[in-house]
């Protein structure tokens, strides 16, 4: 039997700490340990009672580093890696001037899969262990992604994005090619080891309503499968919605008229919501993704946190790479704080990492998977170190608690602040 034993600082949540609050949400032990065996999470407890009880484990002594379960990506663009942080656009004009001719080269599988190899490295770099990931008409995308995770090991979610108009020739497919690719991509991939379907229709202005009826029904026939799409992300995408749907009565009903609108459901932004949208996804128990380098770098508004809580609207965390403009969920965490400062409500660090881990999880319905420290979870781990460069460690010294040490890394940490990333229990840096 081959177990490892890994020691260091280890946090580790009981429950939301926005609907529990933090203190009592939360654990916070110093020098703690998590055993791993066979991929998976075998236990967690004191250092000294693990090592008692583990004598023949494999040793890794983190020290005062601090042990969480490793980064989830809720929503983001893998066709979208080459062209971020490109200059200043708005979404429509942003997706005319690079992502579209970004993603015509995906038909091209060798060049697909170097890009996929390009994102999960990165996103591993950066301590994320799971990401959710839009791909591109060709399936020969989707089919490049799914291969480098399962190279990797990783847990992924992703689909082909589906568009039969309001994009260039070349990027467009057709209501039944969209039914189709995706339903032989379905029975390919999803539930093949961690590998996990999304239907993925872009948005609504770029299908057609016979072309979202098609993926709708698709669901219906795959409703284990996830659905990711987006939602209200700008005031003139809602515009150009109206004009395109005029008997809809928002822009959730033109998801909600071709059954794409449910439980499984995953809509990116959704930042102008109309309170009768909010009332649906509260009452179908769909979630919600948050982007925020995202919605700030293209200006598309300040998504509220604390009212979709209120609400009980599962809520995920992102890059939304390329709209966004890092691969750090570490950046993440520290947008949507800056965001929250400006919506008057800002986010404690717990509820900053419960976000990045479980939050996101449980939105992508992996709660209990991925994003924990519970035994049995799959032993996808991200060691941080909490004195990474020097402006962060002279901070963290004078921390009087966790929250206090930890703040300065998710303000201020990249890359740099990962010390060790494991994926189905093998470390990435051993």
């Amino acid at each position: 039997m081959d177990e490892k034993l890994l020691l260091g600082q280890v946090l580790t949540f009981m429950d939301d700490p926005f609907a529990r609050g933090w203190q009592a949400a939360s654990r916070h032990s110093t020098r703690s340990g998590i055993v791993l065996r066979d991929g998976r999470i075998a236990a967690t407890g004191e250092a000294d009672a693990l090592r008692r009880a583990h004598p023949r484990a494999q040793v890794t002594d983190y020290g005062e580093a601090l042990i969480l379960p490793g980064f989830v990506d809720a929503h983001m663009h893998y066709p979208q890696t080459g062209i971020i942080a490109s200059w200043g656009k708005r979404l429509i004009d942003w997706l005319n001037s690079y992502t579209f001719p970004e993603e015509m080269r995906f038909g091209e599988a060798s060049y697909a899969r170097t890009q996929a190899d390009l994102t999960l490295d990165l996103a591993l770099a950066h301590g994320t262990t799971t990401l959710a990931s839009f791909c591109t008409i060709h399936s020969e995308s989707v089919t490049a992604f799914f291969e480098a995770a399962e190279a990797r090991g990783m847990g992924v979610v992703a689909g082909k994005t589906c568009m039969d108009r309001n994009a260039p020739e070349g990027l467009r497919d057709t209501p039944r090619s969209a039914f189709d690719d995706s339903k032989a991509l379905i029975e390919t991939w999803h539930g093949r080891g961690r590998a996990a379907y999304a239907i993925t229709p872009r948005f609504s202005p770029t299908s057609t309503p016979d072309q979202l009826a098609a993926l709708g029904a698709l669901w219906a026939e795959h409703p284990d499968c996830l659905m990711q799409t987006h939602l209200s992300e700008q005031t003139d995408e809602i515009a150009w919605v109206r004009g395109l749907f005029p008997q809809a009565r928002d822009y959730l009903e033109t998801y909600e008229r071709h059954g794409l609108l449910g439980e499984r459901g995953l809509y990116g932004h959704a930042i102008h919501l109309e309170p009768r949208e909010i009332d649906r996804l509260a009452e179908v128990g769909a979630a919600v993704v948050h982007c925020p380098t995202s919605n700030t770098f293209i200006g598309s508004g300040l998504f509220d946190m604390a009212g979709m809580k209120a609400r009980g609207i599962p809520v995920g965390l992102a890059t939304d790479t390329g709209g966004g403009s890092s691969f750090s969920m570490l950046r993440t965490m520290a947008a949507a704080y800056e965001i929250g400062q400006l919506r008057g409500t800002p986010l404690h660090p717990a509820q900053l990492l419960w976000l990045a881990t479980e939050g996101s999880a449980r939105a992508l319905h992996m709660g209990g998977q991925i994003g924990t420290l519970a035994p049995g979870a799959h032993a996808d781990l991200c060691v941080l170190d909490l004195a990474s460069t020097p402006a962060i460690a002279q901070r963290s010294d004078r921390a009087e608690d966790i929250w206090e040490a930890l703040f300065p890394t998710i303000m201020m940490g990249d890359d740099r602040a990962v010390r060790d990333v494991w994926v189905s229990g093998a470390s990435r840096r051993g």
